[in-house]
């Protein structure tokens, strides 16, 4: 059995078994976990590498500790200190993000949120609208919006949403994380082009 702790970029634990001999690579950030957190850690990996069901309680205990505030936050800084983020431009062929941002940022914010990095995506990825990486302060929106046939509005909304999430970051409830609360929720209901920008984006 090889175990070391690898400094991934983000909080990742993996394992091999290759001719009879398991190779194990734990995160860095847990090289200072209690002992129970290993015993879950070590149950978790076993559990999926021969296929078995993971207990609840393991679970449960392994998430509880990585959701922690201080080592959220560490594991937010050393994403940021070792992952590349690829920032490309947020002028577009038809859209400029900085300037929806800015107007988004008047209407609904008073103007009081602070501009994170913003860029349109590398490809064309229909599979994610957008997303908000708090370890960069970046706000990607799929290139495939930055069209033509792209109502303004369906651009607005979506990163309408992404600017929610930098005002409501994700908070752990028990052992899951409340990506939406109600007060995201309820601020989300405020957008006007809501229900036409639902309806364009499950067709498109």
């Amino acid at each position: 059995m090889h175990i070391r702790f690898y400094p991934f970029v983000s909080i990742n634990n993996t394992i091999r078994l290759r001719q009879g001999e398991l190779y194990i690579r734990l995160s860095d950030l847990l090289e200072s976990a209690p002992e129970p957190v290993l015993h879950a850690i070590a149950h978790i990996l076993l559990a999926k590498l021969y296929r078995k069901p993971i207990d609840r309680v393991q679970s449960a205990r392994y998430r509880r500790y990585i959701a922690s505030h201080d080592l959220a936050a560490k594991a937010r800084l050393v994403r940021q200190l070792r992952g590349r983020k690829h920032i490309h431009s947020a002028r577009g062929h038809h859209y400029h993000l900085e300037e929806i941002f800015d107007d988004l940022n008047r209407r609904f914010f008073h103007g009081l949120m602070g501009r994170p990095q913003l860029t349109w995506s590398r490809d064309h990825a229909r599979n994610r609208l957008g997303h908000y990486d708090p370890a960069h302060n970046a706000i990607v929106i799929s290139r495939v919006f930055d069209h033509s046939r792209v109502p303004r509005y369906v651009v607005e909304y979506i990163l309408y949403h992404e600017m929610l999430h930098l005002k409501h970051p994700v908070k752990l409830r028990g052992t899951r994380r409340c990506v939406h609360p109600r007060e995201f929720q309820e601020e989300e209901k405020l957008f006007p082009g809501l229900v036409p920008a639902k309806k364009f984006l499950r067709i498109i």
